[in-house]
């Protein structure tokens, strides 16, 4: 009994009610036994494969355009330019309904955003396969964009609603890497592969199937976060105001520096293919191979460093990712046609690139979101990004490799990731194993609550 009204005077003076989390300094960390870590598993499955095949319907375009087998370039009478300026518009159309979207996911709530724009951006996939010229495919691919903006910014709200504090990185990061996994990693290959028993129009109509299937699914599977909360026995997150929306200073910077990491990861992703044959005059299967490994080192980058970034913190792995993917990228640039060092050099640009991407993209938006804003607060980081890294600069990139040369391409995105290290150094550290050690004022509001996620 005495235990009882020491426990009742303690939740007392914290203002908070004992809901089986603790608090220790810096924040709360929420109690593991009353955690579904079924539900925190099967969602991210789900939202893996769905934020996969985003990666896959989008990144499927730059292979079909520039390997030798294609006649897409040919057939919609395509240049650099018309290439640099699709990548363009699908990426401005996502970062605007990324933020868009994701207010609307905070209100509407997570489903009714998630499900029909995994739909939708299946079904464009199919319709790009119909273009009969640039502007129909540049509409289509607009369409996309305004189509998967809400798979990322909702996306990274779900994760973050279902994963349990010490997690967060780790999720994320493995929720993250499948775009580049499918995208830019099995992308090439499987376009190399699907181009020698098929026409480029016939894959555009394949890849999207899978996409309607995962929608069904996630339909029953995705949980709201007012129902999580009642689950961990707090009560439904009280939505702060928009206009507190940028009082973390984390926000502003994680957008800036997002739009860097962005312009190093779409510049090379759309340049690439192009760049592999048309200058280095490598072989198709060449070109499909190395331009994989920007996927592939996409992948264990955004996996690997999230997951570092939980015990190192946020900022020093954000900083040494932009810092080792600007190295290896200049010793990329001045190696000849040398099949396995350009494999190498690409996979560990690639790996720290994405790194730095996703660590920005996810728990660094997040932790800087005034409570029940998470997803307003990831659609801006994204947001921005998107509209710049993923819009405007392949579309620049284009411009350079029309009247330049495609090989200097690569030093615009080399220049992304220095300036993107140089605007990480005023970030402040919010990773929950180092909130411990930060200031007061660093520790987020996912972990300010107990039950929050």
């Amino acid at each position: 009994m005495m235990a009882g009204k020491q426990q009742a005077g303690l939740a007392s003076r914290d203002g908070r009610a004992n809901t089986g989390a603790t608090r220790p300094k810096g924040g709360y960390v929420s109690d593991e036994k009353r955690w579904d870590s079924a539900y925190e598993f099967k969602i991210m499955v789900m939202l893996s494969l769905a934020f996969g095949l985003v990666g896959l319907d989008r990144f499927i375009l730059p292979p079909l355009f520039g390997l030798k087998s294609s006649t897409m370039a040919q057939d919609l009478g395509l240049n650099y330019q018309d290439l640099g300026n699709l990548v363009s518009i699908l990426a401005i159309c996502w970062g605007a309904c990324a933020v868009l979207f994701g207010m609307l996911a905070d209100r509407l709530g997570r489903r009714a955003v998630l499900v029909p724009a995994i739909v939708a951006f299946s079904v464009m996939s199919m319709f790009s396969g119909l273009a009969t010229g640039l502007v129909s495919l540049f509409l289509v691919r607009a369409l996309m964009g305004v189509a998967e903006g809400p798979v990322a910014s909702t996306g990274v709200a779900v994760a973050v609603d279902a994963s349990h504090p010490k997690r967060r990185g780790m999720n994320n990061g493995i929720f993250q890497c499948t775009i580049s996994l499918f995208g830019n990693g099995f992308g090439p290959l499987i376009a190399a592969q699907l181009l020698a028993i098929a026409t480029w129009r016939h894959v555009f109509f394949i890849v999207g199937i899978p996409g309607l299937i995962v929608a069904i699914i996630m339909w029953f599977v995705v949980r709201e976060p007012a129902k999580l909360a009642s689950e961990r026995g707090g009560g439904p997150v009280q939505r702060a105001p928009l206009s507190q929306i940028f009082k973390h200073r984390n926000l502003p910077l994680a957008m800036i520096t997002l739009m860097c990491a962005m312009t190093g990861i779409f510049v090379l992703g759309a340049m690439m293919p192009s760049y592999l044959t048309d200058y280095l005059k490598l072989s198709d299967g060449q070109a499909a191979v190395i331009s994989s490994a920007i996927g592939f080192g996409g992948a264990l980058g955004q996996f690997g460093l999230l997951t570092v970034s939980d015990f190192i913190g946020r900022r020093l792995a954000t900083l040494a990712s932009y810092l080792v993917s600007a190295v290896f990228l200049w010793f990329f640039i001045h190696t000849g046609p040398n099949f396995p060092v350009l494999f190498a050099l690409l996979f560990v640009t690639a790996m720290f690139n994405f790194g730095a991407l996703a660590i920005l993209a996810g728990p660094v938006g997040a932790e800087a979101a005034p409570a029940g804003l998470v997803a307003s607060a990831a659609g801006l980081v994204i947001g921005a990004g998107e509209i710049f890294g993923g819009g405007v600069a392949p579309a620049i990139a284009g411009g350079i490799a029309q009247h330049s040369g495609i090989q200097y391409t690569l030093y615009f995105a080399m220049g992304g990731q220095v300036l993107g290290f140089l605007i990480a150094l005023f970030l402040q550290e919010t990773a929950p194993r180092r909130a411990k050690v930060a200031a007061g004022g660093a520790v987020s509001e996912l972990d300010s609550a107990p039950g929050a996620g």
